[in-house]
């Protein structure tokens, strides 16, 4: 029983860390978004690897889609806890186009990150 509460647990904080993640790329906060990934995440695309700076360096120079207006679409497809492990799946469609994220979490010293970004638009 007590298995399954941290599982429910753990899932509801990847949940809020997945909102965050939504939220600060809708509005461009890239404080938001460095709370939530490790310090030597990589951002992987076919044909294209950045740094968290240079993404997030990315995402402060682009439109900000809530002062464009554009709506707020983002959505989890899944997400998969096993023990300080997980995987989410997530639609980003932000300014002209629909990504689909792969979005890997460690839970280390008590806290989960996001240690990896796997991306590409569809």
């Amino acid at each position: 029983m007590q298995n399954e509460i941290t599982y429910i647990d753990d899932t509801q904080v990847i949940t809020s860390i997945l909102k965050d993640y939504f939220d600060g790329l809708y509005e461009a906060d890239v404080k938001k978004l460095r709370a939530i990934f490790h310090s030597d995440v990589y951002l992987k695309a076919p044909n294209l690897r950045r740094s968290l700076t240079e993404w997030l360096d990315l995402v402060a120079s682009r439109p900000v889609p809530k002062q464009e207006k554009e709506l707020y679409r983002f959505n989890i497809l899944s997400i998969e806890v096993i023990g300080e492990q997980a995987m989410a799946k997530v639609e980003c469609p932000i300014l002209d186009n629909f990504y689909i994220d792969f979005l890997g979490f460690l839970k280390e010293n008590g806290e989960w990150k996001i240690v990896n970004k796997m991306y590409c638009s569809v």
